[in-house]
């Protein structure tokens, strides 16, 4: 499990030593349970199923294995623009730019189809991926690649010569073989071959229609650094053009090539089929036919048929029907749940996690690293976060379950997997080299003190409610039960680092830990661990303060569990926390409003340390050098006292989110005239996530920091919302009509604004503006703006 457990590298290059000789520091320890994903409905055809798949979503069309150092291939092509050093820009990993007009997976299945759209400034690129087993005996079975290609040119009369590059690599090291016909396109060409433990000898050729208006060249490197593979590509190119005035590679290989890249270009609208064939015996040899299924018309057949089985499965997941939502509003839905299914991924690697005071780390830059281990889990946005996300995956498996619920619990088992022996997993995962170099660097060290909002136990939750509504079969509702089963010993323990480690002083109180105390910098310090970053807490973080957002959390963490127990009804195992009890205290709505309610303001606050007289003003320094420079510091002119948070935005609502307040309460109503509020949180494109009354809607955090979670229009908490404002309509209560007609309007909003903002820029945003509803932050966020496909076939959860 460990490569060296006895001597724990460091972010500075040093070994720290454990505390004792033959223990490995407790934080980077495994939970001591057997791990989910060895379950059996995991294993044998699930696992050879979904061996092969579109699992590099940092990429813009990627093909891996889920097995640590895979065969890879990926594709990438030369842009328009060129940079600096008059080099064309080479597209490969996806970039949060307006250089790309589009793209993203208009269809995928999460388990052997996928069709992609990139548009490019003076092209059009379709990727499709299918997989087959048809006569396969390499595991995972065979696959192909059709790359469309229309090139529409800068004018009508001028189109230039489109280059592309599609790659294979092995990640293993393993020498790979180039094909003899590479530079003479025939009907098929062999592109490369090669041989593998997993999947036995196998091959990858290359067959177009118009190959007559194709030129095809390539370059062989004996280490494959997909990270950098662009780099060598382009620099490649640079010399052949200096050379030959032409843009093509070398046409020649390293000794013992892992990686070949693969240069076709043209001027004419083609269409590539790239096949890829494993488990080849020569005695037995029929590649040419297995060749001739993955190309051509029986190529275009198979892919029409995983288009109408997608386009029928998505209809009935999702109850939608073109009767009740426009074409324009469909095709959103659908790019919803083809890029969330596009978007999981495969990574392997060890995190970085802070070294506990208790080791020999000399500052808070060394790090241990966590064992090794491998995460299949869906993606928030392919260009700005391609890597797990922990409170994000909740929202994103609401999702999947509905398509899909075995990926769903693989999902959630590889999660719960990553717990240590305390019961805590690192909320951010960034998993080999890949995930690394697209993060900065001072995210990537987790934090054992911090956690993340429990969402998994949403889904668990949602699931639970779903066998109660018979929505599985017997057989999927045993499966379902043997992983809650297995799952409850590790869930029991992440409840407890929750209730232990982020208790707050009075009991039935809890609050984020990770808030810095000691900065100058900030306006409000942050509380990233809440998944919401610089949304206002009390300005002065102590152990004083409490979290209304967390309480809740806990109460969905406690019912969930408590649901468990009564589902499976007595089993052997240990009594460690009386769930019931813990349910009892967090749902008493009378205590709740003794902590957090502010009856002036009818909402829900957090409690702490707070002062509105903060300010970011600007102070000369002097540095370690003795240079002096203006920068902005925050500074206190009033004197913090214990008191209510007097911010109004998202965390003000999660006793209405969690339906902790009775239908009849007078405090409902107020809860609903805020939501519904112009001048507070309401808008005509969704609820902002800070009201306009608040001291810090729309301010910097800091210098450079822009307002994130301070105004701006977030689809998760907008679901959330929605969810309860249904509830509210259609439970018993003075207040039915009144949610109902807010629920309406909102939901219509949300659609209307999602629909809108698809059409004319082709994305899901990050978040929405509060004042004009446009998209911002990483596009292609189809993580969990991808709710809105559960918004439009009115799928919420039930508490």
């Amino acid at each position: 499990m460990y490569s060296d457990p006895q001597m724990m590298m460091t972010g500075a290059g040093h070994k720290i030593a454990p505390d004792d000789e033959f223990q490995i520091p407790r934080v980077i320890t495994p939970f001591p349970a057997p791990k989910l994903s060895h379950l059996p409905m995991f294993q044998g055809d699930h696992k050879e199923s979904l061996y092969w798949g579109t699992y590099r979503p940092q990429v813009y069309f990627g093909v891996r294995a889920r097995t640590p150092h895979s065969l890879v291939a990926g594709l990438m092509w030369l842009g328009v623009e060129k940079d600096d050093d008059g080099k064309h820009e080479m597209r490969h990993f996806c970039e949060n730019s307006e250089d790309l007009k589009s793209f993203g997976w208009k269809e995928h299945d999460g388990i052997d189809f996928g069709r992609q759209v990139l548009f490019e400034q003076d092209m059009i690129l379709e990727t499709s991926f299918v997989k087959s087993k048809e006569g396969s005996l390499g595991y995972g079975g065979d696959w192909s690649v059709r790359i469309n290609l229309i090139n529409k040119g800068l004018n009508d009369k001028v189109k230039r010569r489109v280059h592309l590059f599609f790659y294979i690599a092995d990640e293993g090291g393993n020498v790979l073989n180039l094909g003899k016909d590479v530079l003479e396109l025939e009907e098929s060409s062999l592109l490369a071959s090669g041989s593998r433990a997993d999947v036995g000898n196998w091959q990858m050729h290359l067959t177009s229609e118009s190959q007559a208006h194709i030129e095809t060249h390539y370059c062989g490197f004996k280490k494959p650094d997909i990270v950098n593979l662009s780099d060598a590509v382009q620099k490649n190119l640079y010399v052949q053009e200096h050379k030959t005035g032409r843009l093509q590679l070398s046409d020649t290989s390293e000794d013992s090539s892992s990686i070949y890249v693969f240069q076709i270009s043209t001027t004419t609208q083609s269409t590539i089929d790239i096949a890829f064939v494993s488990g080849i015996k020569v005695e037995t040899s029929d590649v040419e036919q297995r060749i001739r299924t993955l190309t051509g018309s029986p190529l275009s057949s198979l892919l029409e048929e995983k288009h109408i089985a997608f386009n029928a499965k998505f209809m009935d997941c999702f109850h939608l029907s073109e009767k009740e939502l426009d074409y324009e509003t469909l095709m959103v839905g659908k790019a919803t749940i083809g890029n969330m299914l596009g978007g999981i991924g495969y990574f392997y690697g060890q995190s970085k996690i802070q070294a506990p005071t208790s080791t020999q780390a000399k500052s808070k830059d060394e790090f241990l690293l966590y064992w090794p281990a491998e995460l299949y889990t869906a993606v928030p946005s392919r260009p700005k976060f391609p890597r797990g996300f922990l409170w994000d995956e909740g929202f994103h498996q609401l999702l999947v379950w509905r398509w899909d619920f075995r990926i769903t619990l693989e999902i959630v088992g590889n999660w719960l997997d990553l717990m240590n022996i305390d019961g805590w997993i690192p909320r951010e995962q960034i998993l080999g080299d890949e995930a690394l170099s697209k993060i900065p660097k001072e995210y990537v060290v987790q934090i054992p003190s911090n956690g993340n909002p429990p969402t998994l136990l949403l889904v668990i939750r949602d699931l639970i409610n779903g066998i109660r509504a018979e929505k599985f079969k017997e057989e999927e509702r045993d499966e379902i039960l043997s992983f809650l089963d297995l799952a409850f010993v590790r869930l029991d323990a992440w409840f407890q680092w929750f209730n232990t480690s982020q208790k707050g002083k009075e009991m039935g109180s809890y609050y984020w830990h990770g808030r810095d105390s000691l900065t100058n910098r900030e306006l409000n310090p942050q509380s990233l661990s809440s998944g919401f970053d610089d949304y206002p807490r009390a300005s002065h973080p102590t152990d004083d303060e409490r979290h209304v957002d967390l309480r809740c959390w806990m109460y969905l963490a406690a019912d969930c569990m408590n649901s468990i127990i009564e589902f499976l009804g007595e089993r052997d195992r240990p009594e460690t926390v009386d769930y019931s009890s813990v349910v009892k205290l967090l749902s008493d709505f009378n205590l709740l409003n003794q902590m957090h309610h502010d009856h002036d303001l009818g909402a829900y606050l957090d409690f702490g340390y707070h002062t509105e007289d903060v300010r970011l003003v600007w102070k000369e320094v002097t540095g370690d050098d003795g240079r002096v420079s203006r920068e902005l510091v925050r500074e206190t002119f009033g004197n913090p006292e214990l008191r209510l948070v007097p911010h109004i935005g998202y965390v003000s609502f999660f006793p209405f989110m969690f339906r902790i307040i009775p239908p009849a309460s007078p405090i409902l109503e107020k809860q609903l005239d805020l939501i519904s509020n112009r001048s507070i949180v309401w808008s005509d494109y969704g609820l902002l996530s800070l009201g306009k009354t608040s001291s810090l809607y729309m301010k910097y955090n800091t210098e450079h920091e822009a307002p994130y979670w301070r105004g701006a229009i977030w689809m998760n908490m907008n679901y959330m919302i929605l969810s309860s404002l249904h509830h509210y309509s259609i439970v018993d209560g003075p207040y039915m009509a009144k949610a109902r007609t807010i629920y309406e309007e909102l939901r219509s909003n949300l659609i209307s604004n999602v629909v809108r903002n698809y059409a004319e820029t082709g994305y899901i945003w990050e978040h929405y503006d509060q004042t004009k509803g446009t998209g911002e932050g990483g596009r292609v966020f189809t993580g969990w703006s991808a709710l809105i496909l559960l918004i439009m076939s009115e799928e919420y959860p039930l508490f």
